[in-house]
């Protein structure tokens, strides 16, 4: 797989101590003015995430409930929004141009830059350019490929966390009735490991606190996660909770600007520079180290309760609502205080400091945490330990306490509710059975991973992507473009081009649709969409821009066509009407999930509803009906003497696999991707120059794999560690290697050795 290497080396500067402030603005005008211009992108801007207008598609950081400022978004929001909003144009005449082979050169950033897709592509078996199609065609293309295949299970359909709740539901229902599970996901490949984790602790995979418990907090722990580059609106919500005499604990390895201090840049005190200091105590753990760290902390916490009983644990709590604490109290009782020091990188005494500061006061303790968590191989036990912590000081269930996984994209979790999901349960598919008299398949489908796999063996044969950058975003990037290669049928529901478009199977279908910020008009109506975002909140989106082009169909009526021609219509389902106005769609919804009854409804109230959340009631969905406490051995991932642990992260400049420039202002980098940060010892012992080109090869079981031309970067890391942008550094990671239980890619434990490039 070619990856442009970076023309020169990067520019680099000191690293910000805060985010936000006039660069923020300066930055989301700069982008915002170059590709959507002053009238399309001041519009977009104006109605992005108002409660009458369209859902930022970037973060799923909810909206407040009340008021709502003008300029309801954050700078990455904006880059988001200049993106979608682009006035440049993908036509007919840039693919006679551009072959596959050229495209195949260009960089990512190049890719975006071009503008939006306008009409249905195919590129032909054999062929070295893509050619217009009609969508009638493109359609019965697809629907004769399904229909073609040996059974259900050799196709994959895969959706990334853009699509909208009423395209999901389609889309899976439409799976379903096909006849496979094969439903993979974004989430798969990050916050897995959140919702295998928490379901068995609590019994609900998602977050169990509001923004509002945020702004009350007493402490909030932000563990393995860069709220200034990836959520930039939490930023608001801890600067209110400082205010409100809260405790922020930073504890990430690399000192990251959004965690340290935030200049709010709708305050002129922010714009003028001035910056509230966020973190009170920041911990710059050992990549992996934090089971170690919320182990020693657990261990902490249970000394103290023996020198004074009845100090710390919340003995009600525990009685009424846990089970499973002895074993937990023996694992941190018996582990070895050196050891855990060691396996952490975090003293004792810091530990001491953090254990005060949790419990001063209330209690009041919510957790935040993100992909720095959820992408090792012991994630799901990281999780599990600290569940544990909220669950010895009942800190769960109650006002400003409680578990915050903080989600990626801004529908991966209402995709999941409404079915994207290769395990849902039989309550859910016995549901849809009854409702529209279909029959279901019980056996689990694939996963990401598994899907790759699949592909790579020839199982799967047919994959089809609503949204998402598939290639890009997976892991094991030469396995996973062979992989691709394999099929029969690649096809890809986009609105910018990407590198998916590009390594394809035999045949490859590109399928323009509508961004958010557009406006959907169905028979003469337009229509609005919804999401689901962080905290269970779902709210209507409705575009408002004039489409980037006459030809592109909203993600519910490409679903709605394909099924059309490939299942057929029945009894209960009729897929063509059902675009005609969405309303059918959550009223179908609200039939398999009556959590959202009555869906259109509450949907139209301003900023939407709270889906129902068992654990904020303390009603615990688990077999014994009683939330778990784990007793998981605290392992860390390990590597040979003179070897790093490298970790992927995102610039400033991208989210996710999208990349909107080449900067990453908070680190101090300009004009480079190709980057891997490393402490100044690890340098100097390697005898590696600042900003010289090294070469990484990681090591596996099952051999090596290698990234060429990276510039060496000094930074604030701990030593034996080192951080590398994905998805440059996904081929690093090997397919196999994944978290126990969630089968999450351990993007975050790379073993690797450094050489000098050639």
């Amino acid at each position: 797989m070619p990856f442009e290497s970076d023309p020169q080396p990067p520019h680099t500067g000191k690293p910000k101590t805060f985010a936000g402030g006039a660069g923020a603005v300066t930055s989301a005008l700069k982008h915002v003015m170059k590709s959507a211009g002053p009238i399309r992108g001041t519009q977009a801007l104006l109605e992005l995430n108002q409660k009458d207008g369209f859902d930022c598609p970037s973060c799923a950081w909810p909206d407040p409930d009340d008021h709502r400022a003008h300029a309801e978004f954050c700078e990455n929001g904006a880059k988001a929004i200049a993106s979608e909003a682009t006035t440049h144009r993908i036509d007919r005449r840039f693919f006679q141009t551009h072959s596959i082979a050229d495209l195949l050169e260009k960089s990512d950033y190049w890719h975006d830059q071009q503008g939006r897709l306008t009409e249905p592509m195919i590129l032909h078996a054999g062929e070295t350019h893509y050619q217009p199609i009609s969508w009638d065609d493109a359609i019965t293309h697809i629907a004769n490929e399904l229909k073609g295949l040996d059974h259900p299970d050799q196709a994959v359909f895969y959706t990334s966390g853009r699509a909208s709740n009423e395209a999901a539901f389609l889309y899976q229902l439409f799976a379903r009735h096909f006849g496979t599970n094969n439903l993979p996901d974004c989430s798969n490949m990050c916050h897995e490991s959140s919702g295998t984790a928490m379901k068995q602790a609590i019994g609900v995979g998602k977050g169990t606190v509001t923004l509002d418990d945020i702004h009350q907090a007493d402490t909030i722990l932000c563990i393995g996660q860069n709220p200034g580059t990836n959520h930039p609106r939490m930023l608001a919500a801890l600067e209110k909770a400082v205010e409100n005499d809260g405790r922020v604990i930073a504890i990430n390895p690399l000192k990251e600007a959004g965690l340290i201090g935030f200049a709010h840049p709708q305050k002129i005190s922010g714009m003028l520079g001035k910056s509230t200091p966020l973190a009170s105590q920041y911990l710059q753990v050992k990549v992996n180290g934090d089971l170690a760290l919320l182990r020693a902390l657990g261990k902490e916490l249970f000394e103290r309760e023996d020198a004074q009983p009845g100090s710390v644990i919340d003995h009600d709590f525990v009685r009424q609502h846990t089970q499973g604490i002895d074993a937990y109290r023996h694992r941190c009782e018996n582990a070895n205080w050196d050891q855990l020091i060691t396996q952490s990188g975090i003293p004792k005494n810091d530990i001491q400091q953090l254990a005060d500061t949790i419990l001063r006061r209330d209690r009041k303790l919510i957790t935040c945490w993100a992909m720095g968590i959820t992408q090792h191989r012991n994630a799901v036990a990281t999780i599990r330990e600290i569940t544990n912590l909220h669950l010895l000081l009942g800190a769960i269930g109650r006002p400003a306490a409680g578990l915050c996984p903080v989600r990626g994209h801004s529908n991966v979790q209402g995709d999941r509710t409404v079915g994207i999901y290769e395990k849902m349960p039989e309550s859910f598919l016995a549901a849809l059975d009854g409702e529209f008299g279909i029959t279901c398949p019980r056996q689990h489908g694939y996963d990401t991973v598994d899907a790759i796999l699949a592909m790579h063996q020839g199982a799967a044969k047919v994959f089809f992507s609503l949204g998402g950058n598939f290639l890009q975003a997976s892991p094991d990037t030469d396995f996973t473009a062979q992989a691709l290669s394999n099929c029969t049928l690649t096809c890809q529901v986009s609105t910018k081009l990407n590198r998916s478009h590009l390594v394809t199977g035999q045949t490859a279908i590109i399928l323009p649709c509508l961004g958010r910020s557009e406006r959907d008009t169905q028979s003469g109506e337009d229509q609005f969409v919804t999401c689901e975002n962080s905290m269970g909140i779902v709210h209507m989106s409705k575009g408002k821009l004039n489409p980037a082009s006459p030809d592109l169909l909203s993600e519910t009526d490409i679903v709605a066509r394909l099924a059309k021609a490939t299942v057929g219509d029945t009894r209960a389902i009729h897929w063509r009407q059902l675009v005609n106005h969405y309303d059918q769609i959550r009223d179908m919804i609200e039939k398999i999930i009556p959590d959202f009854a009555p869906y259109n409804q509450q949907v139209r109230h301003p900023g939407g509803f709270y889906l129902p959340n068992h654990a904020k009631m303390r009603i615990w969905d688990t077999p014994t009906s009683k939330a778990e406490f784990s007793d998981s051995a605290c392992d860390q991932f390990q590597v040979a003497e003179g070897r790093l642990v490298l970790q992927t992260l995102r610039s400033h400049d991208q989210y996710n696999t999208t990349i909107y420039g080449l900067n990453d202002r908070y680190r101090g980098i300009g004009m480079g991707r190709r980057i891997i940060f490393l402490h100044p010892d690890d340098m100097k012992s390697r005898g590696i120059a600042p900003v010289s080109q090294v070469d990484i090869t990681s090591h596996w079981e099952d051999g090596e794999r290698r990234a060429e031309n990276f510039y060496a970067i000094p930074y604030d890391i701990p030593i034996g560690t080192a951080a590398a942008y994905f998805p440059e550094a996904n081929v690093l990671v090997p397919v196999h290697s994944t978290a126990l239980e969630s089968n999450t890619p351990t993007s975050k434990s790379i073993e690797i050795s450094l050489q000098p490039s050639h």
